[in-house]
């Protein structure tokens, strides 16, 4: 172990920086998705795109949902505000901050 590698102070602060850029906006969107999920919890019992009378999940379009009708921790859900986060984003709105403000507000 003869052979050592140093790195720069810069360098290290530089790669360190660069690092945690990506995880800030990843956790901004976390925190968001975890708020429209206990917001959705408050307002349904049951995930509001679960048809009850055929099991069916409307955001899936026709498929069986595999949760009978459970959505904390659905990946499909989950997947669902991802799509809406990133569809506020893009177009510069500002994001709800209540579950109802998504079904109510057709982008």
């Amino acid at each position: 172990m003869s052979s050592k590698s140093l790195v720069s102070d810069d360098e290290l602060r530089k790669a360190l920086e660069e690092k945690s850029k990506p995880k800030e906006v990843s956790n901004e969107k976390q925190k968001w998705i975890n708020r429209m999920m206990r917001s959705a919890k408050h307002h349904h019992k049951i995930c509001p795109y679960y048809d009850k009378k055929t099991g069916m999940c409307f955001l899936t379009l026709g498929s069986k949902c595999d949760r009978d009708g459970r959505f904390d921790n659905c990946p499909v859900f989950k997947s669902f505000l991802e799509r809406k986060y990133e569809e506020y984003k893009s177009k510069g709105l500002p994001l709800p901050m209540d579950f109802a403000d998504i079904t109510i507000g057709i982008i």
